[in-house]
């Protein structure tokens, strides 16, 4: 068999990626691995047409002198007696935009793999190897730049909910005539009482002063007038009296 795939990495990174076992075990789709074993070493699924083997194995690669890899799996079917051999030469060569990785090598099965079709059989295997080569060394994630720092920001003084006394809340003196300018609320409007030293009730009981005062009806002048002036002076006409008699008195 030969089977040649592209990958968008380095040489390099693909040489590193082989070289630790730990990475060719994650780079296997559905590999299981076992506990306590090798680390390229577990069950895998192999999925044939309408058919999934599980078979339970190990896998090697190794690196040669001419700067290729030698791959060898060896599997048993973990419910059956069949058995997978699989020796593949791996080679790894630039290309433009990243490499390219060339399986070449042979492969023997018994069991149930060796009913199947041969063409569903060499699908499974291309597919398998497909996967296997992207996962090696995936295309690293592009980092997110960090913003820079820009200058603390100025926290802004909430609005005040006070609303000041107009021009006109004093006009015609200090006196309260119980109102509260135009659209003011009622905490302004209490506020402007005390203010003033005026209670809530001395301003709903007295009586209104300032410019608002009611203007007081002028008196009649009639009879009561007259008697209301005229009873001090007769009063004061009789004391006079009793005065100049008590002094004539007492000259004779």
């Amino acid at each position: 068999m030969e089977h040649e795939v592209f990958v968008p990495v380095p040489v390099e990174r693909l040489r590193e990626a082989l070289a630790d076992p730990a990475r060719v075990a994650r780079a296997l789709p559905g590999l299981q691995q076992d506990a306590g074993t090798a680390p390229v070493s577990g069950r895998l699924k192999l999925r044939v047409g309408g058919h999934s083997i599980t078979y339970r194995g190990t896998l090697g690669v190794s690196a040669r002198d001419d700067g290729s890899y030698a791959v060898e799996a060896d599997a048993t079917e973990a419910r059956g007696t069949g058995s997978v051999k699989l020796t593949l030469t791996l080679a790894v060569r630039p290309a433009e935009g990243g490499s390219t990785l060339t399986f070449t090598g042979t492969a023997s099965a018994d069991g149930r793999i060796a009913d199947l079709p041969a063409d569903e059989v060499a699908s499974a295997t291309t597919r398998l190897l497909n996967r296997f080569a992207q996962h090696l060394a995936p295309e690293p994630e592009p980092e997110e730049e960090s913003p820079e720092p820009g200058p603390d920001p100025v926290e802004e003084e909430p609005p005040s909910s006070h609303v000041p006394f107009a021009e006109g809340d004093f006009a015609g003196g200090f006196e309260d005539d119980g109102t509260s300018p135009p659209g003011a609320p009622a905490e302004a409007a209490h506020a402007r009482r005390t203010m003033i030293g005026r209670s809530a009730e001395e301003v709903d009981h007295a009586p209104p002063r300032g410019r608002y005062a009611p203007v007081p009806t002028p008196e009649s002048a009639g009879g009561n007038a007259v008697l209301r002036w005229a009873a001090p002076a007769a009063a004061l006409a009789l004391a006079s009296a009793i005065v100049v008699g008590r002094a004539l008195r007492k000259r004779h």
